[in-house]
């Protein structure tokens, strides 16, 4: 018993004198932290083009899971009607605008800045065109609706206010008249009057539908990058290893590359940065009243009323869409992704079948003087119209060979006869317009484009793709 009980007495002796060595080596207790409750998991993201949140931009949506009682699991994941997505797409078809009164609602100043307007609209002047419009977009919202990726955005599903015909009553004076949005076409490119490239912008095109003859040797700017293109696709196609689905691609892009580079090589186009157009739907260009590229039309914002051509065909399902440089007259922050007007307050008038034949590089100065006619038989304006300056830079002249000096003390060296020849290539990158002519200073030979801020490439996407 006494063995036991001092075994006993020392075990606690000696735990008593652990704990004390313990406390004194042991750092301050630290705060208790709150557990952490468990994350609950989530379902995997949907990406790529079924990003749902990207898929319906500007479309109200609804959604309900209804459930119903099944067989056993194994049964029903053979069964396609045991797991069900019912897609339903509901659009309202929007009215036009008809009267005066509807017009000046959307564009006060219309009415005063087109003061005959109002006697050029008959009891129905609503143009074949507009129900023909929203026909096109209801059977693409159709045609897509299993790819939702394709679906009009509801900015681009609403971006027609009306279409009507016009006619004036003594001149007999047809034109068309649109209410949209505007977004902005950079297209096009012509090395006889600009050698280097104004950028190339996503869904950029180099070639514009009016186009004519080349009239210079002059390579396109862009031509030696679709060869480029061209020799990587044709390398690809020919290699062993290539499947047969991408073969298929690639055969058709090579066709299309050929075709681009035949045309590159043959014509000229309109710059979208430096020539005054608009773009029509392609449905536009039938009819009884078909507008065709090279048509004088009128683009009316504000106060203002800008000349402007007909120089490329857009989409059938989508309207409203201007030159970058028009765009830039507009709102000088317009970019190729930037729209400079997004309310439908854009009006277009178009003058079908006013095209001179054949066409050519833009007269600024002859299309304000025919828009100017035009206009007269509508009835007149009550603003003059914008005036266009040419902003291209002239095109360079080389520097005069420096001849011998003529002092006796001073013999002429070969050496010294230098022939400068300017460059006036800017960087890819670089997109016009600028505001005016560059001038060439006295002591420079190569002039210097004068690159604006506004028009540098935006990373706001162009929403019309």
């Amino acid at each position: 018993m006494l063995v036991l009980f001092g075994a006993l007495f020392a075990a606690i002796i000696y735990r008593w004198i652990s704990l004390e060595r313990l406390q004194r080596v042991a750092p301050a207790e630290l705060p208790a932290m709150p557990t952490p409750e468990p994350t609950p998991s989530r379902p995997p993201v949907i990406t790529g083009k079924l990003d749902t949140g990207k898929l319906f931009n500007g479309i109200t949506l609804r959604s309900t899971v209804e459930t119903i009682p099944g067989a056993d699991a194994a049964t029903e994941r053979s069964q396609p009607d045991s797991y069900v997505l019912d897609l339903r797409l509901q659009a309202r078809v929007p009215s036009p605008n008809k009267a005066i009164e509807e017009l000046a609602k959307v564009s006060p100043q219309l009415p005063r800045l087109l003061p005959g307007l109002a006697s050029m609209l008959s009891a129905d002047p609503v143009s074949p065109l507009y129900a023909q419009l929203y026909d096109t977009k209801v059977r693409m919202l159709r045609e897509n609706l299993a790819r939702l990726d394709l679906l009009l955005s509801r900015h681009n599903f609403f971006d027609c206010q009306t279409v009507l015909q016009l006619q004036h009553p003594q001149s007999h004076r047809k034109a068309l008249l649109l209410q949209a949005d505007m977004d902005v076409d950079s297209d096009g490119s012509d090395a006889d009057r600009m050698p280097a490239s104004t950028g190339a912008p996503t869904n950029f095109k180099p070639s514009t539908s009016y186009r004519w003859p080349k009239k210079t040797a002059a390579p396109n700017p862009y031509l030696a990058a679709t060869e480029d293109a061209l020799k990587r696709a044709e390398a690809e196609y020919a290699l062993a290893t290539t499947a047969p689905a991408r073969k298929s691609s690639l055969r058709n892009a090579i066709a299309q590359m050929r075709v681009e580079i035949g045309t590159l090589k043959k014509y000229s186009f309109l710059i979208g940065a430096i020539d005054p157009f608009i773009v029509v739907p392609g449905a536009f260009t039938h009819g009884p009243e078909p507008i065709k590229p090279g048509d004088y039309a009128l683009v009316i914002f504000g106060d203002s009323i800008y000349p402007a051509i007909v120089g490329d065909i857009g989409p059938n399902d989508k309207v409203g869409e201007a030159s970058l440089r028009i765009a830039k007259q507009i709102n000088s922050l317009s970019t190729p992704y930037n729209r400079p007007v997004s309310d439908l307050k854009v009006s277009y008038i178009i003058f079908p079948g006013t095209a001179d034949k054949p066409f050519g590089p833009p007269d600024l100065e002859k299309i304000h003087a025919r828009c100017e006619t035009l206009v007269k038989e509508l009835g007149g304006t009550s603003v003059p119209l914008h005036h266009w300056e040419n902003i291209i830079p002239p095109s360079p002249t080389p520097s005069p060979t420096a001849s011998p000096s003529a002092s006796p003390s001073v013999a002429p060296s070969p050496s010294a006869t230098v022939s400068v020849t300017p460059s006036i290539s800017p960087s890819p990158t670089f997109a016009f317009p600028v505001s005016s002519p560059t001038a060439i200073t006295a002591t420079s030979s190569t002039p210097t484009p004068r690159n604006s801020p506004a028009v540098k490439r935006s990373r706001i996407r162009k929403r019309k793709p």
